[in-house]
């Protein structure tokens, strides 16, 4: 049988892994592999990448260029842009974005794009894992049809087919690819053995589920578990400020209870590749079956309104120093979406920036790991975080709260701050409005 043969070479390591897409989710998993024993070959169609791979420089924080210039030196991971070798890989791993459109429909178009190439050099015994969030349905109701007629193979019998959502955390030194729990669910039972075969080569603790849909919907629901009671979060420190409560206290005061109860906290926005856009799958999904989604969508509606909600809290910070937004010089600290990473992907910084911007504010940033930025047409870079830039500061906005930030020097400056991420908390002096600190946002 074509699956007892496909895990033989899996097991014994003859098998070639293809990974297409060399981002932050593919690249990690290509070096992964190489680590296993796989030669790997990593499909990407920027120049710069595929460039980069091969000269052990990535571009990837969680990659850092020792490993990946010994997986390339060991001659098993090749980085190339010719699609035709897709022939040559025994597993095949598409990680290619599925961003939303300008209606906010979902943009399958890149996995098409992958499915298409696929299925020009789709052989017999061949396996290919989905790995891009997606909305349930995708991987039987795209893949399949466009892989079975351009190869004239049988799903389970001449070729495999499974999708494994991403569980990626960039910038997290405890839960790394070996040791995150890995969701798998096949097309047919021997699709879901030989995807087990091969995340188990790498990962400690492989789960399958029943089908690719169930694990469509768990990437879903994990993003939009999160999106939920952060939007909770959110809105309850709207109602604190309102009644002039400490959110945090509440908060701190609310997790003692050890059970019923679990700690989200409010922020300016949110960040990255998954929360912001993962909910929105599911509710466009959902649109197609005559269902409303009403909790996902109002959730999403309240995280999206929380940079305009800072933004004004700026502005009445302004106003408590008698001075108007018009002409203020305004110091955004961070524009990462999360602490300790250079990733500004949906980062509600740069919704910050653009709002205040608009209302007359002179706006620049200090990010540690974010040296220049493009925005709104415009070239930013980082500002040098000193006492002298801090006393030519009207205000300092926190949206990020890096580690090697000079908190302590911000507290000295006697600068007035909104202070989004609650680092500042216990300086006696800062009678800024509340805060509202930001969650983790991936």
């Amino acid at each position: 049988m074509l699956e007892r043969s496909l895990i033989s070479k899996i097991d014994s390591r003859e098998a070639t892994v293809g990974v297409v897409g060399l981002g932050y989710v593919g690249l990690p998993l290509a070096v992964e592999f190489v680590r296993a024993g796989f030669h790997v070959v990593g499909f990407e169609l920027a120049r710069a990448k595929i460039e980069g791979v091969r000269r052990g420089m990535s571009h990837v924080g969680d990659v850092p260029n020792d490993r990946l210039a010994e997986a390339v030196e060991t001659g098993r991971l090749v980085a190339t842009d010719d699609f035709d070798r897709l022939g040559d890989a025994d597993a095949i791993c598409i990680c290619v974005p599925t961003p939303l459109n300008k209606t906010g429909d979902p943009d399958v178009s890149y996995i098409m794009s992958v499915t298409d190439s696929i299925g020009r050099t789709l052989r017999p015994g061949q396996l290919v894992v989905l790995k891009s969030t997606t909305y349930p349905g995708t991987t039987r109701e795209l893949l399949l049809p466009a892989l079975s007629e351009a190869g004239g193979l049988r799903v389970g019998d001449d070729f495999f087919l499974a999708f494994s959502p991403e569980r990626v955390d960039p910038g997290n030194p405890h839960w790394t690819i070996s040791n995150t729990p890995k969701i798998v669910g096949g097309m047919t039972p021997a699709c879901a053995s030989a995807a087990v075969a091969l995340f188990s080569t790498i990962i400690d603790n492989v789960i399958p589920v029943s089908s690719t849909e169930a694990a469509e919907l768990v990437k879903l629901l994990e993003n939009t578990f999160r999106s939920v009671n952060i939007a909770l979060a959110n809105e309850m420190a709207v109602v604190c400020d309102k009644l002039g409560v400490d959110v945090w206290e509440v908060i701190e005061a609310a997790a003692t209870k050890p059970f019923g109860f679990m700690r989200f906290t409010p922020g300016p926005g949110l960040g990255g590749h998954c929360i912001p856009v993962d909910p929105h799958y599911l509710s466009w999904k959902m649109k197609t079956l005559d269902y409303k989604t009403r909790l996902v969508e109002l959730a999403s509606e309240i995280n999206a309104e929380m940079p305009a909600y800072v933004a004004q809290k700026a502005a009445d910070a302004l106003n408590q120093e008698g001075k108007p937004v018009r002409g203020s010089r305004v110091l955004v600290l961070g524009v990462a979406y999360k602490p300790d990473v250079a990733d500004t992907r949906e980062s509600p910084a740069l919704d910050i920036i653009r709002l205040l911007a608009s209302k007359g504010a002179e706006v620049y940033y200090h990010d540690p790991f974010v040296p220049s930025l493009e925005h709104e047409g415009q070239a930013l870079s980082s500002v040098t975080l000193d006492l002298g830039v801090l006393a030519a500061t009207d205000l300092i906005v926190i949206v990020t709260d890096h580690s090697s930030v000079d908190y302590e020097m911000i507290r000295s400056s006697g600068r007035p701050v909104v202070d989004t991420r609650n680092v500042l908390r216990h300086d006696p002096v800062e009678e800024a409005p509340s805060a509202v600190q930001a969650a983790e946002a991936n």
